[in-house]
């Protein structure tokens, strides 16, 4: 069984960055896919990137190509998502996900058995 809970949401203004981080209780990531997902009010979840631990191969939504950055740290067990020139469309609370994937980036929730609370991003115009 693995817990994850995210931290690091905020009110931020346009043009500004965010730090996420999404820390596993339970067992180490090592074999598993990690991703952010975000839900808008009357939106679906959406996929926003993926990392997977063991090659650290990253993958990114169109929407976040450019701006938004995953990493890993393997000593704290955390994954991390970096939000920089933050858009009022990136409004959502923000889902930490996983599951066991040692050679792919699953996009679609239904692959992930493993979710977090969700934190919420709010930017201001």
């Amino acid at each position: 069984q693995v817990q994850l809970v995210e931290s690091g949401g905020g009110l931020v203004q346009a043009g500004g960055s965010l730090r996420l981080s999404c820390a596993a209780s339970g067992r180490a990531f090592s074999g598993y896919v990690v991703a952010w997902f975000r839900q808008a009010p009357g939106q679906e979840r959406e996929f926003t990137a993926g990392i997977n631990w063991s090659s650290g191969r990253t993958y990114y939504a169109d929407s976040v190509k450019g701006r938004f950055t995953i990493s890993r740290d393997n000593a704290k067990n955390t994954v991390n998502l970096q939000l920089n020139s933050l858009k009022p469309e990136d409004t959502a609370v923000y889902y930490c996900a996983a599951d066991w994937a040692p050679n792919i980036i699953w996009t679609m929730t239904r692959n992930y058995d493993y979710w977090g609370q969700g934190t919420q991003v709010t930017v201001s115009s």
